[in-house]
C-alpha cells in the first residue's frame, strides 16, 4: 500500500496505533486536564453515560441532550431532570456553557451535521473539546443517515470554525459488515474493546515491514467502522490563526 499521499495536516498520533474508544479518550482527556468540569451528552439517549463520568471524577457536572423519537430514548425507564429533549439542532443551553461535550456514536444519525456542528460550536467554551466517536465503514443501523471518512469529518469541522486536534482509529469495518451478516452475535462485542480482527493483521503487517506509527494509524483509518475524535473551540485569541 502507497503511504505518500496521507493528508499532512490529519491529526494522527505518533504515540501508539492501538485500537481506541470514545470512552478511552474521554477518561484520558478528562484526566489530563483538571478544569474540564461542566460536560454534555449529545445523543445521551438513556442517559447511562453519568455513571461514566461521575466514575472519571466527581466534580463532573453532566447534563443530556437528545431527540425524544431516537430508539434509544424510548428504551430510558427513569427520568432525569438534567436529561433535554431537542430538535435535532437547537441545543437547548446558553452560550460558552460546556468544557466538553461527549458524543458517542451519533452523527452519523444526525440529519443536518453542519447546523448541529455550529451549534456544539456555540455552547462550548473557547477553548472546549467535542470528544466521541462516528461510524466510517459501518452497515446502516438504527436510522443512520451518514458514514463519515475522517477527511469529511474534518471539512465538516472546519466548515462550522472548529478545528480536530486528534484521529484515532476504532474497531475495523470488516468486523463490523461481519456482525451485521451474522445478525449481531453477542461474541462480536468484545472487538469493540480490544484489537478487531483486521487490525491485528495490520498490527501483523506494521511490525513485519517496520511501518512508522503515524502510517499505521493512516492504515486503521482507511478500513476502521469507527474511529474516535477530539475536536477543540479554539480561543479567541487564535481565531486568526
Amino acid at each position: 500500500m502507497r503511504l505518500d499521499r496521507i493528508p499532512q495536516d490529519w491529526p494522527l498520533p505518533n504515540d501508539n496505533y492501538h485500537q481506541s474508544t470514545a470512552e478511552k479518550i474521554t477518561s484520558d482527556l478528562i484526566k489530563s486536564d483538571k478544569s474540564i468540569k461542566k460536560v454534555l451528552d449529545l445523543g445521551c439517549g438513556e442517559g447511562n453515560s453519568i455513571k461514566f463520568f461521575s466514575e472519571i471524577s466527581n466534580e463532573i457536572e453532566w447534563f443530556g441532550v437528545d431527540i425524544e423519537d431516537s430508539p434509544e430514548v424510548k428504551r430510558r425507564t427513569t427520568e432525569n431532570e438534567r436529561i433535554f429533549s431537542f430538535d435535532g439542532i437547537n441545543i437547548p443551553f446558553d452560550s460558552n456553557s460546556f468544557d466538553l461535550v461527549y458524543c458517542r456514536q451519533v452523527f452519523e444519525h444526525v440529519q443536518f451535521p453542519l447546523e448541529l456542528m455550529k451549534e456544539l460550536k456555540r455552547v462550548l467554551k473557547d477553548g472546549g473539546c467535542l470528544v466521541g466517536s462516528t461510524s466510517h465503514l459501518e452497515p446502516y443501523h438504527s436510522y443512520s443517515h451518514f458514514n463519515f471518512t475522517p477527511y469529511g469529518f474534518s471539512f465538516l469541522c472546519r466548515e462550522a470554525g472548529l478545528k480536530v486536534d486528534l484521529f484515532r482509529p476504532g474497531i475495523d469495518g470488516i468486523t463490523l459488515i461481519m456482525r451485521r451478516l451474522l445478525n449481531y452475535p453477542k461474541f462480536f462485542n468484545r472487538w469493540f474493546i480490544r484489537e478487531s480482527p483486521l487490525n491485528k493483521i495490520i498490527n501483523l503487517a506494521a511490525k513485519l515491514k517496520k511501518l512508522k506509527v503515524r502510517d499505521v494509524n493512516y492504515i486503521k483509518l482507511l478500513f476502521c467502522g469507527h474511529y474516535c475524535f477530539v475536536v477543540r473551540k479554539l480561543l479567541k485569541d487564535n481565531l486568526s490563526k
